[in-house]
Formats: C-alpha cells, structure tokens, sequence
C-alpha cells in the first residue's frame, strides 16, 4: 500500500516537471519564431500532462472537463478580454461541449 502511494507522489512530481519543462519549451520556441510544429508539440504536451496530473490527482478526466466547461461559462459572464475581443471562450465552450456529446 505504502508504494503506492509512493509511486502516486512520484508520478505527481513528474507531471509537475513535464509540465514546466513542456511550458519552457513552448516560451523558447515562441522567442526563437519556432514552427509550427514545435510549438503544437509543446501545447499537447501541456495539455497531456494536465489531464494526467488531474488523473493522478484522484479527477475523472470528465470531471475536469466538467469544472473547465464551468470556469468557461463563468469568464463568458464576467466578460473576460478573450471573450470580448475574439469570442475564444464561446469557441472553446462549444469545442469542449461538442466533445463530450460524440
């Protein structure tokens, strides 16, 4: 039992690390005009860990959809500048809701 949760804590120490090592990743390539591509690769990666770390973290990966699809909702409300200059939030709220419908 013990080594369970030994291992869960380590796990958790990892998806912490990969999360900052993936975010670096990312700000470096951005500053250096990187492609595509690596900059695709460090937001999955980003996006990855966050959902394992949630798993980790004793989350369903639904439930984290669900509290993402709340935390949406609730910046479309108090008009967040995402919001108000693109409508991001609405197309991340339908993309989010479409995905839990298929």
């Amino acid at each position: 039992m013990s080594d369970d949760i030994a291992k869960n804590i380590k796990m958790i120490e990892f998806y912490k690390t990969e999360l900052l090592s993936s975010l670096s990743f990312l700000y470096g390539a951005m500053f250096k005009g990187k492609n595509g591509d690596d900059i695709t690769d460090a937001l999955t990666g980003m996006v990855m860990t966050v959902y394992l770390l949630s798993r980790r973290l004793g989350m369903d990966y639904s439930d984290l959809d669900k509290h993402m699809l709340d935390k949406i909702h609730l910046q479309i409300i108090e008009g967040h500048e995402a919001e108000k200059w693109y409508k991001d939030l609405s197309a991340l709220k339908e993309y989010v809701s479409g995905r839990e419908e298929a």
